[in-house]
């Protein structure tokens, strides 16, 4: 007799914590005055497309790897005389630790947007990034195919 127990499907009410619970703790960040090629080095050693900008602990913008091309290549600005404060983008737009799956995919993509703070009582607690939520997709995906083929082969536990 098989069992009756569910594979894990791909639920969009998860949070965006249970992102985070499988990335590293990290949250590499930057100053507002930091010259914008501190910037990008920092952000090519640690193989990152975004940092977080705090002054005196709080966040007050974001730079990423498009605000570098955009903002400092197509302009024809030096990136050492250029300061991040510069070209940051801020506000900023960000989530919490209890958001949806679901709703930061929407903020994400209806905002053209590949990188999202998560903040928790005005802390940054981590960086959400597109290819975080496409691997987290593709996981559970490959976790239901497991169970069904488990499943149809008569090897599903249980």
């Amino acid at each position: 007799m098989h069992s009756t127990a569910s594979p894990r499907a791909i639920d969009l009410n998860e949070t965006v914590m249970s992102i985070l619970s499988q990335k590293s703790h990290a949250v590499w960040s930057i100053s507002p005055e930091t010259s914008v090629y501190d910037a990008i080095a920092l952000m090519s050693e640690k193989h990152i497309g975004a940092l977080a900008v705090l002054s005196a602990g709080r966040l007050v913008g974001i730079i990423t790897e498009r605000d570098y091309a955009r903002k400092v290549i197509l302009k024809g600005k030096q990136s050492r005389e250029t300061r991040v404060r510069e070209i940051m983008s801020s506000p900023v737009l960000f989530v919490t630790p209890e958001l949806t799956i679901g709703k930061c995919m929407h903020v994400m993509t209806s905002r053209q947007i590949r990188h999202l703070p998560v903040l928790e009582a005005d802390r940054v607690v981590g960086m959400v990034s597109i290819g975080d939520l496409v691997n987290w997709i593709i996981a559970a995906q490959d976790d239901t195919i497991r169970h069904l083929h488990n499943y149809i082969t008569g090897s599903y536990p249980g």
